[in-house]
């Protein structure tokens, strides 16, 4: 293939079936309706301005042959140093691999943008750190948070996506609940006196021996030490829903919390000038394509 007749460029709406075929292809287990819905989200998000909505698409003689997806997001103020950009599903289809650094060179041209790879396969490892990124995340954290104490007077209520009033939360944080909520997330404030903790949760599978075991895994909090405190009564609440574990990313067992850590499981990466927290995946690959 000519070189020329390659170019990299921006995916649009019209590309949406082409780009669920390419990642049904790359994905072996992802049906396209899987897909479809992730970019069906993306399609009806905000986004910061002067963002791809979607990615972008590598092309051969007019044809889609690779696909990268992007998620942007605002971290904080309105300028680019706040941007948070989710590098998420990457395919290109074998005989085109040679000019698949199109793809990656394009989506992080811009240096004032932090890029997280949240969900990298172990043998990509090698190649992205050597693309400069740096892992913030070495591993993840099984808690049973049935196990710890509830704090008297706790109570945990539940944000759906019609949820109005959300008394002592910012609107900012009461709006993340609700757009989560209608993503499929279990959205949670959990109260005591006059004091509200957010926190966002989505359903996962533990594979340990012959069954999956259901799970819940942290989206986001404010701090680590918001979910010590509240573990017990979230346990007892996950645990009506049929779920005994809370996976959360973490560096090291996490104090206060009843559990096992994992090592090298879940590692997260980052490149850019504001290294991630632990405890937000808010507009991720994890939200808008899972649940």
């Amino acid at each position: 293939m000519d070189a020329r007749k390659v170019r990299c460029r921006e995916i649009t709406d019209a590309d949406i079936e082409a780009v669920a075929d390419l990642l049904t292809r790359g994905f072996v287990g992802r049906a396209p309706d899987y897909w479809r819905r992730g970019l069906r989200r993306q399609a009806e998000r905000d986004i910061p301005a002067d963002c791809p909505r979607y990615g972008y698409l590598l092309e051969a003689g007019g044809e889609p042959v690779g696909v990268l997806l992007l998620l942007y997001a605002q971290r904080g103020g309105s300028d680019a140093a706040g941007l948070r950009c989710n590098v998420s599903s990457w395919y290109v289809e074998p005989q085109f691999r040679n000019y698949a650094t199109m793809l990656t060179s394009l989506a992080q041209k811009n240096k004032a943008v932090t890029y997280i790879n949240i969900s990298p396969a172990v043998n990509t490892w090698p190649i992205i750190e050597a693309q400069g990124f740096r892992r913030y995340c070495q591993g993840m954290f099984v808690a049973l948070p049935l196990l710890s104490r509830a704090e008297p007077g706790m109570r945990v209520e539940r944000v759906t996506a019609a949820t109005r009033d959300i008394a002592d939360l910012p609107d900012s944080e009461a709006e993340l609940l609700r757009s989560h909520a209608a993503y499929g997330c279990l959205s949670l404030a959990c109260r005591v006196g006059g004091e509200a903790m957010p926190f966002i949760l989505v359903p996962k599978r533990i594979k340990h021996g012959r069954y999956p075991t259901p799970a819940m895994q942290l989206v986001y909090c404010r701090d680590v030490a918001d979910l010590v405190r509240c573990a017990g009564a979230l346990g007892r609440t996950l645990i009506r829903r049929g779920a005994a574990m809370l996976i959360v990313d973490a560096n090291g067992p996490v104090a206060g919390l009843r559990g096992v850590y994992l090592a090298s499981r879940g590692c997260k990466y980052f490149k850019g000038p504001n290294p991630p927290r632990l405890a937000d995946l808010t507009e991720t690959e994890l939200v808008l394509y899972g649940p």
